[in-house]
């Protein structure tokens, strides 16, 4: 019974709706907030980004949201403001390949025979790819994870996992979007991803022994998990297993900003339509 009284309720909704899907691009800029970025919008670092996008709605105001997006991270304690992480030296850089499903509500129903204007706001779920790394000595490319630059992986430190280099983020943003004509939608938005992950920049904890890491792993190992000796006047004390090297207190964050350009395929695909909106009414005498 409360079933039938339910699908009552809706039906004028369900009847009226106005189911559409859109198509199209993302670009834009991306950035992170972790370890080697304290701030959530800094000043330098930014990097490029772009993707496709595919969304369906149901209904104008309610729909579901898919997309696979490309981009560059970047960061180094020599953007800091403190002079102590200054100190700390480190810097990496990852490339992201995400792939992510989501709700996306918009403020207003978007409806080309109506509404041509929304805010929107969208939350959901991501599965994304990621690999540290950084520049070495001799300026050539060095992927962070094999090097265990917190003693992952080491029995010294069982603690220490090695790191996934898949992991979940959970999206989470809002937008405006505005629909040119009956064919193109144009947005534009930002959305933060928290991840399940402290090592998107490959810091999270404590320094860990130099002798028992220049053993198991080599010297470019300890050369690249302690930098501050590439800086002048270096005192010459290495750390030891109790000098904090991030903060495992928290995850870290990335999040992407740009515009979407989209095909409206309910006006796309259904010309007779779009052409009844636009065409004046006769009046026969």
């Amino acid at each position: 019974m409360l079933r039938k009284i339910l699908f009552i309720l809706l039906l004028p909704i369900v009847v009226s709706a106005q189911k559409h899907h859109e198509v199209g691009i993302f670009a834009g800029t991306s950035s992170y907030y972790g370890d080697l970025q304290d701030k959530l919008f800094p000043e330098g670092g930014y990097r490029a980004c772009g993707g496709l996008t595919y969304k369906y709605f149901p209904h104008p105001s309610v729909g579901f949201r898919f997309g696979a997006t490309y981009a560059s991270l970047y960061g180094a304690d020599s953007l800091s403001a403190s002079t102590a992480v200054k100190r700390r030296n480190l810097n990496f850089q990852t490339n992201i390949f995400e792939a992510s499903a989501g709700i996306e509500a918009n403020m207003i129903p978007v409806d080309f025979d109506e509404y041509k204007f929304s805010p929107y706001a969208f939350a959901g779920i991501a599965l994304f790819y990621y690999n540290p790394y950084t520049m070495g000595n001799n300026d050539e490319k060095v992927y962070l994870r094999p090097l265990s630059t917190e003693g992952q992986g080491l029995r010294q430190y069982p603690d220490r996992r090695v790191y996934s280099l898949v992991n979940v983020g959970f999206p989470l943003g809002f937008g405006l979007k505005t629909l040119i004509g009956n064919k193109v939608l144009i947005s534009t938005e930002i959305g933060f991803r928290y991840t399940a992950t402290d090592y998107l920049d490959d810091v999270s904890k404590s320094y860990v022994n130099m002798d028992t890491l220049f053993k198991y792993k080599g010297k470019q190992s300890v050369d690249l998990s302690f930098r501050t000796d590439e800086l002048p006047n270096w005192d010459g004390n290495y750390p030891n297993d109790k000098f904090v090297r991030g903060n495992n207190m928290k995850t870290d964050w990335y999040w992407f900003a740009g515009i979407n350009i989209a095909i409206y395929f309910d006006a796309f695909g259904n010309p007779l339509r779009s052409l009844k909106t636009r065409c004046p009414r006769r009046i026969f005498r």
